[in-house]
């Protein structure tokens, strides 16, 4: 028996019919023989891998999105490959060293905006491609409508009857330089909210920070030095608002009988800080990149991978948000002053 037949049965390629495929399977089984994987990668150039470009691992956000992609990928019985950029010297090392050639099969980048450059030479590897969080005219790409989601968030607060609300958006330096920003649509979608409800926008009523809980605290202590801080506020991701919740009742504030929040994100505390918040489905948004990239990789080959998802997001009514009070019920209560004495 020719060995190039022995060597396509054992690796499951085509050209073999099913009964010698059986008959070499068991010889090998008898012998305790087992196909080498790296071997085979170097036969067949197939790496059995995808590739997941995260800027920086540590966030809640790319952790879920990595395991909503993980098990999807390991179920069908593919490798991870994990590559961190940390930051934008890390980002130029990965994009002109070509590090991914030969190593996956397909790739998946999380949240970066590419430069004409970085786009390609994605392409030169010529792999299937799909960007999260971002569109583009070469990749596929798995995104929310972020002004959407952001419109009803405000939504949400105007209906409750606030008028003075105020918008807590990330302004991160440190995730900038990785490229991670966060879509500047979440702002203009908030602000159309705004003017479709014939509020006035207001400076002193939007602040902006680093995507951290200290970053929503410090950006809740300038909202309530406003000369008349807001009833209620939108704020950009989970985690700022967490620090946002804090500063606020630091203040001596009660939530959401003095302020009203809506985060962003559906963070796994969110539940527990009982935080009404916009659920993006952030481990659905890596699954769905990662079966754009399965489907790609089947043969003859989708061509899915060009395909944009666009998934759904919708408001989780929690315990930080209730209609503005009414001056009487805030005269019947103590002050601020009061309040925070022991």
């Amino acid at each position: 028996m020719a060995t190039s037949t022995v060597s396509r049965a054992l690796r499951g390629l085509p050209g073999v019919s099913k009964a010698t495929r059986v008959r070499i399977r068991k010889i090998a089984a008898d012998l305790g023989y087992q196909a080498s994987p790296s071997a085979s990668r170097l036969a067949t150039g197939v790496t059995g891998t995808v590739a997941v470009v995260v800027p920086d691992a540590t966030k809640w956000f790319f952790g879920q999105v990595i395991s909503g992609a993980g098990s999807a990928i390991r179920a069908a019985g593919r490798d991870v490959l994990l590559y961190e950029l940390g930051d934008s010297e890390g980002r130029r090392r990965f994009f002109s060293q070509q590090v991914l050639r030969g190593r996956a099969d397909a790739v998946m980048v999380l949240s970066l905006s590419l430069t004409q450059q970085e786009a390609g030479m994605l392409q030169a590897l010529n792999l299937p491609v799909v960007l999260l969080g971002h569109s583009s005219e070469y990749f596929g790409s798995v995104r929310v409508d972020e002004r959407a989601a952001a419109r009803t968030a405000v939504g949400h607060l105007v209906d409750l009857g606030h008028r003075r609300i105020g918008l807590i958006g990330i302004d991160d330096e440190r995730e900038a330089t990785a490229g991670s920003a966060a879509p500047p649509s979440r702002v203009a979608g908030s602000r159309q909210s705004l003017l479709a409800a014939g509020i006035p926008l207001e400076d002193a009523l939007q602040q902006f920070g680093p995507n951290s809980v200290d970053g929503g605290a410090a950006a809740m202590e300038r909202l309530l030095s406003a000369p008349v801080p807001p009833t209620g506020v939108f704020v950009s991701s989970d985690e700022m608002a967490f620090g946002a919740m804090e500063a606020a009742r630091a203040a001596g504030l009660d939530i959401p009988r003095d302020m009203s929040l809506v985060g962003f994100d559906n963070h796994d505390l969110a539940r527990v800080m009982d935080l009404t918040t916009i659920d993006q489905d952030v481990r659905g948004q890596g699954a769905a990149a990662a079966e754009l990239l399965l489907r790609a990789l089947e043969p003859p080959g989708s061509g899915a991978a060009r395909q944009t998802r666009i998934i759904n997001t919708h408001l989780v009514k929690r315990g930080t948000t209730s209609a503005p009070a009414t001056a009487a019920t805030r005269s019947a209560r103590p002050s601020r002053k009061t309040r925070q004495q022991p």
